[in-house]
């Protein structure tokens, strides 16, 4: 019997982008990461903020433009209103196969344990304060720290 400890598995997800396609993704994989007893934490940087950001999260739009897999061509896709339109087709999609609202899974994620970090870089780009940010948000780290606290981690950057 070997007497090698056993490492916790750990995620470490980077959110860089803040449309509602977008933000699925890293939610969906900690989620699954949580679910699964793997810690996690997810990481929001640069657009990825708008995702943790209370005036912006339950309006989140789907980027059609420039987006290959749309299927639209730019042209089409980046006429006023399109971008509106592809989130209200895509929140009523997610209604009836019964997902969560982004807002939602944010504290689904903070009640099973999963940490939620806001990049101070971009929070002074952006010129956002703790303030903006959503309750669940734990805090604003720099990407030292997000070394720091990915340390062992498997990183995802989606």
């Amino acid at each position: 019997m070997s007497n090698i400890a056993t490492s916790k598995r750990k995620v470490a997800i980077i959110a860089s982008h803040g449309g509602l396609d977008e933000a699925y993704p890293s939610l969906i994989l900690a989620n699954a990461a949580r679910q699964s007893g793997i810690e996690a934490f997810v990481f929001f940087t640069f657009w990825g903020l708008d995702i943790i950001t209370e005036s912006k999260v339950d309006h989140l739009h789907v980027n059609l433009a420039g987006n290959a897999s749309s299927g639209m061509p730019t042209m089409i896709a980046g006429l006023p209103g399109m971008e509106s339109l592809a989130a209200k087709m895509m929140r009523k999609q997610m209604e009836e196969l019964e997902l969560p609202s982004v807002r939602e899974m944010l504290q689904i994620l903070d009640e099973s344990g999963a940490e939620l970090y806001a990049c101070e870089l971009a929070m002074k780009m952006f010129k956002r304060s703790k303030e903006d940010l959503l309750p669940q948000v734990k805090d604003v780290i720099t990407a030292g720290d997000f070394y720091d606290l990915a340390d062992g981690a498997q990183i995802i950057f989606t």
